[in-house]
């Protein structure tokens, strides 16, 4: 049965007071249907509430697009297209991640594992069902953030940097590991990590351990002290055991995988073919 169709409820009114409001026409979300009800215009009402629907889903539509575009997410990198390589418990915590319920609390999300075993993927893959929630997330790799603010530094605008990460529900950093800084590259590091405690969200991908940290921080005070903010309120994804995905797709495209194949292929020409 359509909106048309249906009897106006209560529930039905609450439900176009509440996507008045979100469109912000409070007036309109007091007023329309009290009016439309004292007119003898009740039947109206369920149409009124089937355009809103439209409207609410077209406005969304719209927000994902333009939410995908400034996150700067590699496309295609979803769990749809992530290989069914990672333990099922570690995939299910993953996609539990994807409905974006750390987010209220500003808690932190950090993957640790060997290079190859699909981290920046799944942060890609939990990025993506956020932003098809309506959150908004900026991905980027650690030494591209890490640059970019200590360029804002030297420029002497460093706070409006950190203000312009600061829009964003959820800041993936990939391969925090990959570039040992420097110490001014640290200080700037650290001091987006500790803007964002408590109020924002990070996911961190990385391939050094926690016992490893002060190859990024150098001194260990600092690293302890960055160690200490990004566990506290985190959840903690480890890619132990889950086999390389860039080197199981060069096995599959080595000579010696294509000669077999091949081998194959000319055994299964070269059979008589029934009757001959």
């Amino acid at each position: 049965m359509t909106a048309t169709a249906s009897v106006f409820t209560l529930e039905m009114e609450t439900r176009l007071g509440d996507l008045l409001t979100t469109f912000k026409l409070p007036t309109v979300s007091a007023q329309l249907a009290e009016r439309l009800l004292k007119a003898g215009k009740a039947d109206a009402l369920p149409i009124v509430l089937e355009i809103c629907e439209l409207e609410a889903q077209d406005r969304h539509a719209r927000r994902v697009e333009r939410l995908r575009k400034a996150s700067e997410l590699p496309p295609g990198k979803t769990f749809e297209t992530f290989k069914d390589r990672v333990p099922r418990t570690l995939m299910q915590k993953m996609q539990e991640l994807g409905r974006g319920d750390f987010l209220d609390r500003a808690a932190n999300v950090l993957m640790f594992g060997l290079p190859g075993v699909g981290k920046s993927h799944a942060a890609a893959a939990i990025g993506h069902a956020l932003v098809d929630r309506g959150h908004s997330v900026l991905f980027a790799p650690a030494y591209k953030v890490v640059q970019d603010l200590l360029a804002a530094k030297r420029d002497l605008v460093l706070p409006r940097a950190l203000r312009r990460l600061d829009v964003f529900d959820l800041l993936i950093l990939d391969d925090i590991g990959y570039v040992q800084q420097s110490p001014d590259e640290a200080e700037v590091l650290f001091t987006m990590m500790a803007e964002r405690y408590e109020r924002r969200s990070l996911l961190i991908t990385s391939n050094l351990v926690f016992s490893e940290w002060d190859r990024i921080f150098k001194n260990p005070m600092t690293t302890a002290a960055a160690i200490d903010r990004v566990v506290h309120h985190s959840v903690i994804l480890e890619f132990a055991g889950v086999t390389s995905f860039r080197g199981e797709e060069a096995k599959d495209r080595s000579p010696r995988h294509d000669s077999a194949s091949g081998s194959k292929s000319q055994r299964r020409t070269d059979r008589p073919e029934a009757g001959q």
